[in-house]
């Protein structure tokens, strides 16, 4: 059996008809094949796809990039390497979801972090209870510095377009806790943001 590449796609493309088939058109050109699409942001006239392509070779990453940046108006954010059987992020989100119902009750906040680490794609999870971290996943900023932030941060919304690209926080209001995540290497958008304030309400209600 050929191994194939799977990589994911995170392209801006115009909000007009059309524009998706061309990009799949191109894909389809370099012998890739479309397995998922998700709409990360949609709004001002443009959308944000994240695409998973399976591709023939590596070596076709930089064809497949050039071919997607030369539809008009599209342009790739980036392009990595993924293992193949990476879950849709929407079912890792059930399953994430479906592991804290499952587990005992002291055990719920280190399967959140690491579930958020996993879904968010990140560095580093934490939860915090006031300034002290009591789960973690990854080597996260200085404690200090990071509760600081999410204080001043207080009156943004927790998808707010001003948020900073490489850091992404919920809080568990009735807990008193809050989860955040961080990663470099490409933006955190809207969506990501939504399905984590959403795990954290289920968690919420759980802990």
């Amino acid at each position: 059996m050929m191994e194939t590449t799977t990589v994911v796609v995170r392209v801006w493309m115009p909000d007009r008809p059309g524009a998706l088939g061309q990009v799949a058109s191109r894909i389809g050109a370099v012998r890739g094949d479309v397995l998922g699409i998700e709409i990360l942001e949609h709004g001002a006239d443009r959308v944000i796809d994240e695409l998973t392509v399976s591709l023939p070779d590596e070596e076709l990453i930089g064809l497949l990039t050039a071919e997607i940046d030369a539809v008009d108006g599209v342009s790739v954010e980036d392009v990595r390497i993924v293992e193949p059987d990476r879950v849709d992020p929407n079912l890792a989100a059930l399953a994430a979801g479906a592991a804290m119902a499952e587990a005992d009750a002291d055990e719920r906040l280190d399967v959140l972090c690491s579930a958020v680490q996993r879904l968010i794609e990140a560095d580093w999870a934490v939860v915090l209870y006031d300034e002290e971290i009591i789960s973690q996943v990854g080597e996260s900023p200085d404690v200090g510095w990071l509760f600081a932030f999410l204080a001043g941060s207080g009156h943004l919304s927790e998808v707010d377009e001003a948020l900073p690209g490489d850091l992404v926080w919920a809080h568990l209001v009735t807990a008193g806790l809050t989860v955040a995540a961080g990663r470099s290497g490409h933006v955190i958008h809207e969506r990501e943001r939504i399905r984590l304030s959403l795990l954290a309400r289920l968690a919420d209600a759980l802990v």
